[in-house]
Formats: C-alpha cells, structure tokens, sequence
C-alpha cells in the first residue's frame, strides 16, 4: 500500500526535476548570413535586379525587415524577396 503512493509522488518529481533543469536555449545564427543578420544597425537594401528566366524576366527587390530582438537586445534582421514580372528588354 505504501509504495503505491510513492511511485506517483516519485514521478512527479522527476518530472518536476527535468522540467527545470533543461531550458531550451534558443540559438540566433544562420548558415546563410545572407537571409538574417544580428545587428544593431539596418543592413543596406540590395539594389533591384532583373533576372532573365527564358519566356520573361522578373524582377527581384530584396528588402531587411526587422523581425524581434535577440535576449541581449540587439535587432534580428531578415531578408525580405519580392519578384514581379516585367517585359525583357
């Protein structure tokens, strides 16, 4: 009888001992510098190209947004893409 009450009170707490002791750390890095950035500065815009794809072109206008700030408090950029088609020259 005793030890039917202590093995719900021991997972318990092993649940409660896992739960605090692992936090997820959230890690701010990308293998493409590229498409995110880490700064307290706004990264230049890329300037428009046009993008000849066979039968028509598009044209491709790259913009950073900020999207959050990191723990420490520094701004997380990202690359924005839009592409519109446009008559090849």
């Amino acid at each position: 009888m005793r030890l039917r009450h202590a093995l719900p009170l021991a997972l318990l707490a092993a649940l409660v001992a896992g739960c605090t002791s692992s936090a997820i750390s959230p890690t701010y890095t990308s293998a493409n510098p590229d498409i995110m950035r880490i700064s307290d500065e706004r990264p230049a815009n890329p300037e428009k190209r046009i993008e000849d794809l066979g039968s028509y072109c598009v044209e491709v206008s790259e913009t950073w947004n900020a999207h959050g700030t990191t723990p420490d408090g520094k701004s997380l950029w990202a690359k924005d893409t839009a592409r519109t088609v446009v008559p090849c020259d």
